[in-house]
C-alpha cells in the first residue's frame, strides 16, 4: 500500500480515501457490506487485486460513512448521503469523470449515482449485485425473508470472527490466513451493532425502477453458483440496464477477493482500456417537485390584487430560499407554483415539508407532489413522463400535504422521514396505477 489514507469533506463528515495508480481512466471502487480502505491491504492476495486494478486505472478506493476510517454518525448512510460521499472523494481527487465499480451492496448506490450524475460517470461495472435483495410477489429472484433473517442471526452470534466466510469465499473457507483477515476486517470496519443496522437497511432498498434511467456505458458480472446473490440478480439488471453487457463466470464465491478474480479485473479491464459503449448526458435520473397554491383564484379575491401579489412575492422569495438550502434546481415557475428538480429525493421532500409550513405563515398553503424518474433535458427545461407523473401528484395532494410516488418512498429508507399510504391511484394521462403516500418529517 503506497498511498495514504486523506479525507474528503461531506457536508461536515469526513469520508477516508486512497488513490492508487495513474491510469487513464478513475475508477471508484464502491465497496460491498464492510470496508477499510488500510485493513482491506493486509491481505497479499487482496493486495495483488487492487494492485492489479490500479495498473490500468487511477484506482480510488473509500471507506462509506460509519465505516472503516470515515467518521461514524451513529446510523446508516441513505443512498442520497452515499451519492453525497461518493460526489465529495471525486471532487477532492479532482476527477470530472469516473467509471464506478459496486461491488455487492455497493451496487444499488452506484446505480443510482449513474442514472442521477451520467456526466460524472464514464462507466458503470457491477459486481455480485442485486436490485432488491429481498424477495417480493413481483420478483421471485431475491432472497427468502427467512433466508435474510438467518443471516442476520449469524451475524449477531459470530460477529469478530469470520462470519459467513462459508457463504462469501467458500474457495476459502479453509484458508485460515484469509479468514482472519476478513474476521480483522469486519472488526475494524463496523462494530456488530452497526452491522445488524446495515443489514436493516439493505433489507428495504430497492431501485428496480431506477434501471431504464442509466444511459452510461454498463457491464454486469455475476458468478453463476453465487451463494449469497443469485446470478439471476445479475441476469435482472442487465435486462433492464440499456445496453448493459452481461458476463456469467464460473464459481460460486461471492467475494470479489476470493475464486478466480482474475477472470473478473479481465473484463473490467477490457471495458475501461477498449472504451465500450455510448452515453447519452441529455437523459438523467432525477427527482422533479411540483408546488402550487392551494385556493389561489379564492385568496386574490378575499386579498385585493395588491396584497395577494405582495403574498405571492413572499412566498417565491421563500422557495427559492429554501432551494438553496436543500439544493434544488428551479427549472420554472408554472402559474402560481413551481416545478424544481434535485438529485436526491430525501432532499426534494424536507424542502417540500419546510415550503409548506413557511408559506403557511403568509396566510396561504401549498400542495406538493414528488417523484424520482428519466428527464429529458433541453436548454434548461425538463420534459418527459416523470415530469406528468410529479405534476398529476401534487394536483392529488390536500392542502399543506406533500405527495409522493413508491418510486421515492424505496428510494430514501433510513431518511428518517415518514410516509402515510394513500392508496393507488389513475393518474390522468399516465398507464398503469400508482401507490402515493404522504410525506411527514
Amino acid at each position: 500500500m503506497a498511498s495514504s489514507t486523506r479525507y474528503a469533506d461531506s457536508d461536515g463528515v469526513s469520508i477516508a480515501y486512497q488513490v492508487h495508480g495513474d491510469g487513464p481512466v478513475d475508477l471508484v471502487f464502491v465497496a460491498g457490506f464492510v470496508f477499510h480502505v488500510e485493513a482491506v491491504w493486509e491481505h497479499p492476495r487482496v493486495a495483488r487485486m487492487l494492485n492489479r486494478l490500479a495498473s490500468f486505472s487511477r484506482l480510488i478506493l473509500f471507506d462509506k460513512r460509519g465505516q472503516g476510517l470515515s467518521d461514524r454518525p451513529g446510523r446508516p448512510p441513505t443512498l442520497e448521503e452515499s451519492m453525497a460521499d461518493v460526489r465529495s472523494v471525486i471532487d477532492d481527487v479532482g476527477s470530472d469523470q469516473v467509471a464506478l465499480f459496486g461491488v455487492d451492496m455497493g451496487g444499488p448506490m452506484s446505480t443510482l449515482f449513474a442514472a442521477a450524475h451520467p456526466e460524472r460517470v464514464s462507466a458503470l461495472i457491477l459486481y455480485g449485485t442485486y436490485a432488491r435483495l429481498l424477495r417480493a410477489p413481483d420478483f421471485p429472484h431475491a432472497l427468502p425473508e427467512q433466508v435474510f433473517d438467518r443471516w442476520g442471526d449469524r451475524v449477531r452470534a459470530g460477529w469478530g470472527g469470520a462470519v459467513g466466510i462459508d457463504q462469501w469465499a467458500p474457495s476459502a473457507r479453509d484458508d485460515v490466513a484469509f479468514a482472519d483477515w476478513w474476521a480483522r476486517m469486519l472488526r475494524q470496519g463496523i462494530g456488530p451493532r452497526g452491522a445488524i443496522e446495515l443489514l436493516d437497511l439493505y433489507r428495504e432498498i430497492d431501485v428496480r425502477a431506477i434501471l431504464p434511467s442509466i444511459h452510461v456505458p454498463t457491464l454486469v458480472l455475476h458468478r453463476r453458483g453465487d451463494l449469497m446473490i443469485r446470478a439471476d440478480q445479475g441476469r435482472y439488471l442487465a435486462e433492464r440496464i440499456p445496453g448493459a453487457r452481461y458476463v456469467e463466470l464460473p464459481g460460486q464465491d461471492h467475494m470479489l477477493m476470493a475464486g478466480d478474480y482474475d477472470a473478473v479485473l479481465d473484463e473490467i479491464e477490457e471495458m475501461l482500456v477498449g472504451g465500450h459503449g455510448t452515453r447519452d448526458a441529455d437523459r438523467v435520473l432525477a427527482t422533479v417537485l411540483f408546488t402550487d397554491i392551494v385556493d389561489s383564484t379564492r385568496s386574490r379575491a378575499e386579498m385585493g390584487d395588491r396584497r395577494y401579489g405582495d403574498v405571492v412575492e413572499s412566498h417565491d422569495r421563500e422557495i427559492r430560499r429554501l432551494l438553496g438550502v436543500h439544493q434544488g434546481r428551479e427549472v420554472k415557475t408554472l402559474g402560481d407554483g413551481f416545478l424544481v428538480t434535485f438529485d436526491g429525493p430525501a432532499r426534494a421532500m424536507r424542502c417540500a415539508l419546510a415550503a409548506t409550513a413557511a408559506v403557511r405563515r403568509l396566510g396561504i398553503q401549498i400542495r406538493a407532489g414528488v417523484h424520482t424518474g428519466e428527464l429529458a433535458v433541453h436548454d434548461g427545461d425538463v420534459a418527459g413522463m416523470a415530469v406528468n407523473i410529479g405534476a398529476r401528484i401534487s394536483a392529488l395532494a390536500g392542502p399543506g400535504e406533500v405527495l409522493a410516488s413508491s418510486t421515492v418512498k424505496e428510494l430514501v429508507v433510513g431518511s428518517g422521514l415518514r410516509f402515510d399510504d394513500r392508496g393507488s391511484h389513475h393518474l390522468k394521462g399516465v398507464p398503469g396505477r400508482w401507490r402515493l403516500f404522504a410525506v411527514h418529517q
